[in-house]
């Protein structure tokens, strides 16, 4: 289990978005004396961790720890940008991200760090509260990418995961369409036949069973929460055989849309 309390961290007043002069190098004669999250928005260059070589470019992201020996270098005709921000640990996690990744989902990223130095940028009402939150949500992400191995991927797989995934929110976001294996398969830019498969390797369902079951958890959740009668749901989902809705829903839940609602 994840134990990461938002009060576990400890600020430091250290953190910026900086593009890097020219001239810029990181040479640090002493080791890093606090944990330091550094993410890379464009440019290109090098950085050595205790000893290790690292090419960097868009979505370099590194998680330092005390006592970490890092120097950089980046081409001056292609200057680094980049977000920094230390802080420590009141007491340390179980588990951490490891020390180097590409980011993945650099939207949610980036946006999580330019909301954490814009925070103190004046005198704001619950800054500290709320920098601590967006480090938690920082970490769960790097987390999330170790947890699910993201970072070994070649490129191609990548494209296919993150096709696969849009597609499998577009379904959640829109239960109540009328969802075709040839029409997600179009949206993905893959044929049926290898959508289908790679759905299922990647996902874990089929694609009609999925599409099933997004449907009857979103009707669960209009039955009880919304008012909306039996029919109604049912037409919402899509279903124009109300019977068919019914003997399906149960089929799923153990129990029939009107003991639901």
């Amino acid at each position: 289990m994840l134990e990461l309390n938002p009060e576990c961290f400890i600020l430091e007043p250290v953190f910026a978005t900086i593009t890097c002069e020219p001239s810029w190098q990181w040479k640090r004669k002493v080791p890093l004396p606090n944990y330091d999250l550094v993410y890379v928005w464009k440019g290109e260059g090098m950085l050595v961790v205790n000893g290790e070589e690292y090419i960097i470019s868009r979505g370099s992201c590194f998680f330092f720890h005390p006592g970490d020996w890092v120097t950089a270098t980046h081409n001056p005709h292609n200057p680094l940008q980049m977000t920094y921000i230390h802080f420590n640990f009141r007491n340390e996690p179980a588990i951490k991200p490891i020390e180097y990744r590409v980011i993945q989902d650099t939207i949610m990223f980036e946006s999580l760090l330019t909301r954490y130095v814009r925070l103190f940028l004046i005198e704001t009402f619950g800054a500290e509260i709320e920098a601590k939150l967006i480090l938690k949500q920082l970490m769960i992400q790097l987390l999330r990418e170790d947890q699910q191995g993201e970072r070994n991927l070649p490129n191609m797989q990548q494209s296919l995961l993150s096709a696969i995934k849009e597609v499998a929110n577009h379904i959640q976001q829109h239960p109540g369409y009328h969802h075709t294996v040839e029409s997600l398969a179009t949206r993905a830019n893959f044929s049926p036949r290898y959508f289908s498969r790679k759905f299922k390797e990647i996902i874990g369902e089929s694609v009609r069973s999925y599409i099933i079951q997004v449907r009857i958890k979103r009707a669960e959740h209009l039955l009880r929460y919304t008012g909306m009668t039996v029919t109604e749901v049912a037409e919402a989902l899509g279903y124009s055989d109300l019977h068919f809705f019914s003997r399906q829903f149960k089929q799923y839940t153990g129990k029939s849309p009107s003991e639901i609602r």
